[in-house]
């Protein structure tokens, strides 16, 4: 039984897509909200235009501003910790929420990943979660999110299917993470000075063989979600909690 059961969960799907300050300022309003109130909010949104996203602790030197300018990314630290990420083809996912609900850090990151990997099955992906071992990033190193699943991450014939980071502040965190579509993570590479380790991504579209639409995994996942949901078509007016400036997104 989820540990969760007792919880009535708040839904938000946001499909039209925003950048990427409007969305990480979005999830820090989110993460405050549930520190503040006690809700318990799932999120499922996407970046427009796409966006590379750096962790809150990396640091900024790992990568190559000019070259990110020279190609016109569009850049934005996240609130919680990991590596990189290039949002694109994906499904976005943000859960703000007591963390008693979970029972601990890492009880919640399991039991969300369980529910995402249920909707995944449920298209026909054989996902489930990696097992816990520790971290084959060695210090220091740069690169895709995606490069190497550390434990109960989901996966798929091996490879990370979605990667997922989170922080804590006071009784709540924020968990937020990528549910790969299809396209590929190499731009993380093309504007990082060391390349990345590991196994590598795959994405939903290869593990199935077929296109997959946000709609039709956004549907799944809040199928699988547990508890009572309500829907609300777009998210509180959070935008101005927690937008940050270029010295926070280019710092150490």
């Amino acid at each position: 039984m989820p540990p969760t059961e007792a919880a009535t969960w708040r839904v938000t799907l946001d499909p039209a897509g925003r950048s990427g300050a409007a969305n990480m300022a979005i999830d820090a309003g989110l993460l405050a909200e549930a520190a503040s109130s006690g809700r318990a909010v799932l999120r499922l949104y996407r970046f427009s235009p796409p966006c590379l996203s750096l962790g809150r602790n990396e640091p900024a030197a790992r990568y190559d501003r000019a070259a990110i300018a020279r190609l016109g990314i569009d850049v934005v630290r996240r609130p919680t910790g990991g590596s990189a990420v290039w949002h694109d083809q994906e499904v976005t996912y943000a859960v703000a929420a007591p963390i008693a609900l979970f029972g601990g850090l890492r009880a919640a990151y399991h039991a969300i990943h369980a529910r995402i990997a249920v909707a995944l099955r449920a298209l026909g992906a054989d996902a489930t979660l990696a097992f816990d071992r520790p971290s084959a990033r060695a210090p220091g190193r740069s690169g895709a999110c995606f490069a190497t699943a550390v434990g109960g991450e989901v996966i798929a014939a091996g490879r990370k299917l979605v990667g997922s980071a989170q922080v804590r502040q006071g009784a709540a965190l924020l968990q937020h993470g990528s549910i790969l579509l299809a396209g590929s993570q190499d731009i993380v590479d093309v504007v990082s000075r060391q390349p990345s380790v590991g196994g590598g991504a795959t994405t939903l579209s290869e593990v199935l063989g077929r296109p997959v639409s946000f709609d039709e995994v956004a549907s799944a996942i809040v199928d699988a979600w547990w508890d009572t949901v309500s829907l609300t078509a777009r998210p509180p007016d959070l935008l101005t909690a927690a937008l940050r400036d270029s010295a926070w997104l280019w710092r150490h």
